[in-house]
């Protein structure tokens, strides 16, 4: 085999094969071919365990962020419930209606409480309702959502005129 050097090739360091070039070799002198790829992957199979706990950590925590932003609208929709039995009780009290509490009762979240209290001119109504986060956090996650609604008695109106 021809060198491209002057003079007689040197002898292996046994990382070389004999004719001087610096690929590795295996022990029978031959040079070794690097393999391949497999198809279908870019070469670096030694990171493939790390797809699987990068997902492992990321897939518990998308479903929680999830949860609470759910949790979320659940205690905003109660408290537009709570504004909404809030005016149907102060319009009905207002109008002189023994049963507006019953009226908002029906528009209000679950559990919640209502009070009327009646001034000289005016009715107030206050709602509130517990918005219970759900499973085992269902203590820490719970707020308190509330409403009041004031309106002008309807009914003395006529008898004050009159």
């Amino acid at each position: 085999m021809p060198s491209d050097r002057h003079g007689p090739p040197e002898p292996s360091d046994g990382y070389g094969p004999p004719d001087g070039s610096r690929r590795p070799v295996d022990q029978g002198g031959r040079a070794r071919r690097r393999l391949a790829p497999v198809e279908g992957t870019d070469g670096a199979g030694q990171d493939a365990g790390y797809v699987t706990a990068e997902t492992a950590v990321v897939v518990p925590s998308l479903v929680l962020l999830i949860a609470m932003l759910i949790w979320g609208v659940l205690a905003g929709v109660a408290q537009l419930r709570c504004i909404d039995a809030a005016r149907v009780a102060a319009r009905t009290a207002a109008r002189g209606d023994p049963d507006a509490v019953a009226k908002a009762s029906a528009v209000a979240p679950p559990g919640a409480t209502i009070q009327v209290a009646g001034g000289s001119d005016t009715v107030s109504v206050l709602v509130e309702a517990k918005c219970l986060g759900t499973g085992q956090l269902a203590s820490a996650l719970s707020v308190t959502v509330s409403a009041t609604a004031v309106a002008a008695r309807e009914d003395r109106i006529g008898r004050e005129l009159g």
